[in-house]
Formats: C-alpha cells, structure tokens, sequence
C-alpha cells in the first residue's frame, strides 16, 4: 500500500512564503517548537523531555502564547512534549496555530493514532507530522518500535492530509544500525518522507558512527528524492563528530519555548535566554540573531541548524553566549540526516 497524497497547492504557497520572508528579513523569527504537555505514555530512556505527571497548559494559555508568536512573524510552529496528543485541546492548539498565520507541525509518538484521530487533526489543519521509530523490535531503551508502530504508519497512509516524515536513529544505545535502514525504507515503501537522527552516547557525548552505522546512514540518505536537509554539510560532520563551524541563530530565527511559557535556545540549553515568551520583543530577537553560541559547534539540534541555514549567507556574530555550554550538549538529542520519498 502506497500512500496517493498531493500536496496542496495552498500549502506550498505558504511554504514558499515563508521561506521568501525569511530570505528577505532577519526580523522574525522562522520557526518555533511550543511545549503544551511536558508528559508523555512512554520513557524512551534517552529522552530528557518529559515526565509522567504534569499536568495540561491551559488553552487560554496556549492561544495566548501563539497569538503571540504570530504577532513576532512565526513562520511555522511545531507542537512538541511530551505527548502532545495527550493534550485535551490538541485540535483547537493547531487551529490557532493557523489563524496565527503559520504552517502548524505537530512532533509524536504515534501511540495514539487512530483513524479517527488523523481525521481530527485533517480538520484542525495540521500541516506537518513526524514520528521517531526507534528499532524494529521493542526493548529497554525504546518502546517506539517498526513493530508497534507499522498499523499506525498504515492508518497515515490511508488517512493523513498533511506531510509525514518518518525519523529512525543511529548511534549509541542502538543495538542494530540495520533497523534505521528498514525503517526507513518502510516510510518510503508507504510514501513518507524519512530522516535519521545520530543519537548520543550514555553519558550525553557525541561520538562518531562506526563504518557500520555509516554505511546505513548513507544508505538511508540515498533513499527517495532529495530532502532539504541534505543540502547543509552540518549532517556530515555530526556523523563523524567533527565540530561543524556555522552561525546558530537560536533565540532569534529558532525558538523553544517550554511548558512554563519561556523561551530557550533549544530543548538542550533551557534556561538560556530564559525570557517569558509574552514579554519577548523585537530587541530580544535582534539580540539573539547577532549573538554567538559556544554551544553551536557539536550542535545536534537539527531545527536550529534548518533555520540558521536562511541566513548562513549574512553578517557574522559577536561574543558568544557566556551561559550555553561549550561541549556536546549534556543530554541524548537527535539531529536529523534527510532523504525523501517521491510522492505519488
């Protein structure tokens, strides 16, 4: 079963859009990911971004803080968690997200997908999907399996209006590269896009593939029709654990904002610049976009190298962030390495 799916032609003009404000204005920022729910069904024992007993941020509070991010420019904006599925006002989240005026992503599990529930996000008007699928068989430090997940991928397929893309990971901690190249070849099969994260090792440092995982992580990149994410270097360098020079533009271009409401470089360097999004302004954003990272250069966090590559091309930056921390980020954090499927 392959997935019959055209994008529409509106959605592409607000992609474009997007991407021709972004080439045009340093002003705004690009995209940012919302937390409405820190917790989460699984403990997927790399992840340090979520618990099991937090409760909902209430959707006045969500609405606020969109409206918000549309009054700053965002381009589009990516629920994440958490579960963000666990959220009773998940629909009306990504309805407001469009009446923003941007492109609404949404990150998950997948657990709790079912037909009628891709249904409600068609409706709500969801433009973008992505799930990790961590191994093909369950085990100690995922749950998030092929064999898990395959029906829901299925039930996508069937169902989904907007764009899914489809994540497998590489690196320490997984027992077999091979799966990423199943799982990947299976969200092609379906007509998904897919992508590869490198994940860290146990101790939260980056370290290069072994000439195994390499030899899957070129051959997932080769799979289905160029993505954008293979036209940055940044994917290469990971993969090795070579430093990758470029200029972070988190906390302008890119921003992450937490639960509590606040805004942070990324989900790896929280507390920094640890605004309140309500009060975040134009000068904040000027700040930010001219401010270096010491943290950028074993940078795994694939959103904040996306956005940063809109404006790789402009002025240099000034004095890095004396807060963010120089070495690898100290928790396991995916970047994505794409490839894509053709659509049908």
């Amino acid at each position: 079963m392959r997935r019959r799916y055209s994008k529409p032609l509106s959605r592409r003009w607000r992609e474009w859009r997007g991407v021709a404000k972004a080439v045009l204005s340093t002003a705004h920022p690009v995209q940012a990911h919302i937390v409405p729910m820190r917790r989460c069904n699984l403990a997927c024992a790399y992840c340090n971004e979520f618990d099991d007993v937090s409760q909902p941020v209430p959707l006045a509070e969500m609405r606020r803080r969109i409206a918000k991010l549309g009054e700053l420019g965002t381009s589009l904006i990516t629920v994440s968690g958490g579960e963000p599925l666990l959220h009773p006002d998940l629909d009306e989240i990504i309805r407001a997200i469009r009446a923003a005026g941007a492109l609404a992503g949404l990150i998950t599990n997948g657990y709790l997908l079912v037909a009628s529930r891709i249904e409600r996000l068609n409706r709500a008007g969801l433009d973008y999907l992505q799930i990790s699928i961590d191994n093909v068989q369950p085990d100690e430090i995922s749950k998030k399996s092929l064999k898990v997940l395959d029906r829901k991928l299925e039930l996508l397929a069937q169902h989904a209006r907007f764009d899914v893309n489809i994540n497998s990971v590489l690196g320490a901690g997984v027992k077999h590269p091979e799966d990423a190249l199943i799982i990947a070849r299976r969200a092609v099969e379906l007509g998904f896009i897919t992508t590869v994260g490198v994940i860290h090792d146990g101790h939260g440092q980056l370290r290069p593939l072994s000439e195994r995982e390499l030899a899957v992580y070129e051959a997932v990149k080769r799979l289905g029709k160029t993505h954008f994410a293979r036209f940055h270097r940044f994917q290469d360098d990971i993969a090795r654990a070579r430093p990758h020079d470029w200029r972070c533009r988190a906390g302008a271009r890119y921003l992450y904002v937490c639960e509590n409401g606040l805004v942070h470089y990324c989900s790896q360097q929280r507390g920094y610049p640890g605004v309140p999004l309500l009060d975040y302004s134009r000068a904040d954003l000027r700040r930010e976009y001219v401010t270096a990272k010491a943290c950028a250069p074993y940078c795994t966090v694939a959103c904040a190298h996306y956005t940063s590559v809109l404006d790789a091309w402009r002025g240099r930056q000034r004095g890095a962030a004396p807060e963010a921390a120089a070495a690898p980020a100290a928790a396991p954090e995916l970047v994505q390495i794409g490839s894509g499927a053709d659509r049908a």
